[in-house]
């Protein structure tokens, strides 16, 4: 059977589908109506002669002739996109749009001005960011780089380490003149926690070959790192903090360090893209700058 252009389409149109997990969805991810993504479908079952998935009002799922029809769709989509970046790879000076997500906190007081720094240097690269601390689903957002503060879950994404982050216990002034300075870790299990939903239930702390787990618990929960601090601040418990974040309010006086003398386990930062979204030139100089200006904040 020869391969037409408009098949060729109808590929493209399937592998998004799949990967953006509805019609609806694909269609708004291609800029097509709904109805052009179900006729692109339909037409290519029917030239197949089979059926490529099953679909319900909830949910699809691949036929094995979908799954294999999709492996092969997924190559193609694949070259096509290797051979648009060749391109962009042979130009001077980089250019086009790269989309990133990254936490709130993190984002507005060291990505965003990284990024301020970096548009700068390669003015040609649009930048479109999106600050959330949800974790977005990469592929189906189109996202090129996602800041993460854990490692990878098993997927097929890949992962760059950009920096590791040393954090520190704080509380304000006023909470401690209230409750007590602890002393030694145990201390810290009759004080009240901010607590910081996307960590774990425990904060590990240790000193020499010492270590203690503690149990955070507290009255104020939340999924935001700049609320944390700022309810810190507020003398509603203990928190454990990055110290980039801690440092200018320990400076300011509205932050104590405790238990100074102990140390806490780091945060990694990564950044996540894609599979083959490496050899974008672009991305590779945001990637690197990225870890440049994170070395920069080490110092």
């Amino acid at each position: 059977m020869t391969l037409s252009f408009e098949q060729l389409k109808s590929m493209m149109v399937f592998a998004q589908i799949v990967e953006q997990g509805s019609l609806t969805a694909a269609a708004r991810h291609i800029g097509l109506s709904r109805a052009v993504v179900s006729y692109h479908l339909k037409k290519l079952e029917s030239q197949l002669g089979v059926k490529l998935l099953n679909r319900s009002t909830r949910s699809i799922n691949l036929t094995e002739a979908g799954d294999a029809y999709y492996q092969s769709c997924r190559i193609i989509a694949d070259q096509a996109a290797t051979a648009n970046q060749q391109i962009e790879n042979l130009k001077k000076e980089p250019m086009g749009l790269l989309k990133i997500t990254c936490p709130v906190n993190i984002g507005l007081q060291v990505i965003v001005p990284a990024l301020n720094d970096f548009r700068c240097r390669y003015p040609k690269i649009a930048l479109d960011v999106m600050l959330t601390d949800e974790v977005v689903n990469i592929m189906q957002e189109g996202i090129d780089l996602a800041i993460r503060g854990a490692p990878l879950p098993d997927s097929g994404l890949q992962a760059r380490k950009l920096s590791t982050l040393p954090t520190c216990l704080c509380a304000s002034p006023g909470y401690l003149k209230k409750r007590g300075r602890p002393k030694v870790p145990t201390d810290l299990e009759q004080h009240d926690w901010v607590v910081y939903k996307l960590s774990s239930g425990a904060v590990d702390i240790r000193k020499g070959s010492r270590s203690y787990s503690i149990a955070v618990k507290g009255s104020i929960t939340t999924n935001n790192a700049a609320a944390r601090t700022a309810f810190i601040e507020g003398g509603h418990g203990v928190g454990r903090v990055p110290v980039y974040d801690a440092q200018p309010r320990i400076q300011a006086g509205t932050l104590e360090l405790v238990l100074e003398d102990y140390e806490l386990s780091d945060i990694n930062v990564y950044g996540v893209f894609p599979p083959g979204s490496a050899k974008s030139k672009k991305l590779r100089l945001l990637i690197d700058y990225l870890k440049e200006y994170f070395a920069k904040i080490d110092r």
